[in-house]
């Protein structure tokens, strides 16, 4: 039954210049000269603003801070990041403490952006366990939005990068989680988190979730997290809406409800041990997903109202259509982006909604990694053409391709957890308890 979706991806995305559709196999020694000429200068503002971290000036710190993700943006800073390495996190952590929040939503994206230049390996670890409980405490005294998203995102990315064990990544969604369900102690008021705070917490969440290889939980706590979800389905603001929706999709790809129907067979054919699933909180999980198909299939036909964005409405209709065609049908969507001269394919929503945060993440720096970033070429299983044809150096060589080498070794392992599908791991039991008013 069904068609399979096959919508693509209306955004091309190109580089600024012809470089990524012509490749040079040969540079002029005069273009050599210059090119290292423009190197240096970067390398030297580099340098200066990271020296400008330690000024007492707030805006002096937040034009550095700038600087500094415009670099990570248009170029890969591998040299810059091995030198620099300690000094640019730790210096953005004080700025993340003590700063602004415009301070904080800079030197957040910074951190992002160091753990994905760095890739795999014992440096994003410790990107990761460096940055874990300052970004924790700062969302605790946090009541900015974009100094709570920026931080969201920032430890979304890090996570993603370096959270190479199962209780890392279920440690960092449940700092997220807590955002919009916080424990609550006899001298603690409820705050209602916005709408933004809300999106931003769901989406991190999700994006986080496509990083579990098996999603081990109870009835109970699946039953309580898609009924939340579902909640935020009914919610007036779009973006919510569309957070709820690739949460679930990422949930039900999963395949934990068809887990649970088979224990619960097997449960009744004696097969199983008893007490898995019984075979009435199966039926309530089944009409949990009927609730749910049927919200989507309302929101794939959703009337424009007044004042609402045409492009906001247009991204809700082709979700929940391609929603609702993978909850009836089985079909996930396929996505094709143009990445210079090459097509970035996917065809899972996992993969989707990973492309999707990362994007939105890295803004125009985009195309840049997407082309030259070795972490994400493995992470979408991505070979784009080579640029300019020049040869690797020999350090280049030892870093990048020895078999040896710590990012090869780092490599080989995040592949052979993309391929391990049947290893357990429990994201702790904070799902939704709770609907907002």
């Amino acid at each position: 039954m069904g068609r399979k979706s096959q919508r693509k991806n209306a955004t091309m995305f190109d580089s600024d210049d012809d470089t990524s559709s012509v490749s040079s196999s040969s540079t002029m020694p005069s273009e050599r000269v210059l090119n290292d000429d423009v190197t240096l200068h970067k390398d030297a503002l580099l340098d200066q603003s990271l020296d400008s971290l330690y000024e007492k000036r707030s805006s002096t710190r937040e034009q550095a801070l700038a600087s500094i993700v415009d670099a990570f943006n248009s170029d890969l800073q591998h040299e810059f990041v091995e030198n620099k390495f300690a000094t640019l996190l730790h210096q953005s952590l004080h700025c993340i403490k003590k700063g602004s929040t415009k301070e904080t939503a800079l030197a957040s994206h910074v951190i992002g952006l160091l753990a994905l230049t760095v890739g795999l390996g014992d440096q994003a670890k410790e990107v990761l366990e460096e940055s874990v409980t300052p970004l924790s405490q700062a969302l605790k005294s946090g009541r900015e939005i974009l100094k709570i998203t920026s931080i969201l995102e920032c430890l979304a990315i890090i996570t993603f990068v370096g959270g190479t064990d199962p209780e890392q990544t279920e440690r960092s969604m449940q700092i997220i989680w807590l955002m919009i369900h916080p424990k609550l102690g006899s001298n603690v008021v409820a705050t209602k988190p916005s709408p933004a705070v809300i999106s931003a917490v769901v989406s991190s969440w999700a994006f986080l979730l496509t990083t579990v290889d098996h999603w081990q939980l109870g009835p109970k706590i699946w039953q309580e997290t898609v009924a939340y979800l579902s909640t935020l389905l009914e919610k007036d603001d779009r973006s919510v809406r569309i957070a709820a929706g690739e949460a679930l999709a990422v949930i039900f790809e999963l395949g934990t409800l068809e887990k649970f129907s088979a224990e619960a067979k097997g449960s009744a054919n004696g097969s199983v041990k008893e007490g898995t699933v019984s075979q009435e909180s199966l039926m309530h999980m089944h009409g949990l997903k009927a609730k749910v198909t049927k919200q989507v299939r309302e929101l794939s036909a959703e009337a424009g109202g007044k004042g609402s964005a045409k492009k906001d409405l247009n991204t809700q209709r082709n979700l929940f259509k391609d929603l609702v065609e993978y909850l009836e049908d089985g079909y996930a969507p396929e996505t094709s982006t143009k990445v210079g001269g090459d097509y970035l394919q996917t065809s899972t929503w996992y993969q989707m909604i990973q492309l999707n945060y990362l994007k939105h993440f890295l803004g125009g720096g985009f195309i840049k990694h997407m082309q030259e970033n070795e972490f994400l070429h493995d992470v979408f299983s991505f070979t784009p053409k080579k640029i300019g044809g020049g040869k690797l150096s020999n350090d280049e060589k030892r870093l990048f391709k020895s078999p040896n080498s710590a990012l090869n070794k780092a490599r080989t392992q995040f592949l052979t957890k993309q391929r391990m599908l049947a290893k357990n791991m429990n994201i702790g039991h904070y799902a939704a308890t709770e609907t907002m008013e």
